[in-house]
């Protein structure tokens, strides 16, 4: 039976835009000639590390969804730690809820895509403002007790 896994890869910074297409081909055919079904995938691009990581403080950052037999996970996980280019990576397995949660924030980040772009708007001009002189507020007396 299938299950539903979602890996996340770290990438070393100094790869081209080639290079960094060439490791995700290598790793999707991978996942695709063993039984596997890509289901999703996003770029996350360069983004600065929290820590550094062999000396790199920044990456390229991958997100992978597939389905795959759960034998499959621990020998991707060995392609990813003999690969060099590969700085950190963790795949998990999704329960049915993280499942719906991956479909929701695919389907509101599909809508967010394909919405109208609005104008900006306006700022506020300084005639649309009413001046302010009083206040509401009393004046709290200081030696009341």
């Amino acid at each position: 039976m299938l299950k539903q896994y979602e890996t996340v890869f770290i990438a070393t910074p100094v790869l081209s835009d080639a290079q960094m297409k060439e490791a995700v081909a290598k790793y999707t055919d991978f996942i695709k000639s063993n039984g596997g079904e890509i289901v999703y995938e996003e770029d996350w691009g360069l983004k600065q590390l929290a820590y550094p990581i062999q000396h790199k403080t920044s990456g390229f950052y991958y997100l992978i969804e597939f389905k795959a037999d759960p034998e499959f996970v621990a020998n991707l996980e060995i392609q990813y730690k003999r690969d060099e280019r590969i700085l950190r990576f963790l795949t998990v397995a999704l329960d049915k809820d993280a499942i719906a949660y991956a479909e929701h924030r695919r389907e509101m980040k599909a809508a967010k895509k394909n919405a109208p772009v609005e104008a900006p708007a306006e700022e506020a001009k300084a005639e649309d403002v009413d001046d302010v002189t009083e206040y509401d507020v009393e004046p709290v007396d200081s030696k009341e007790e």
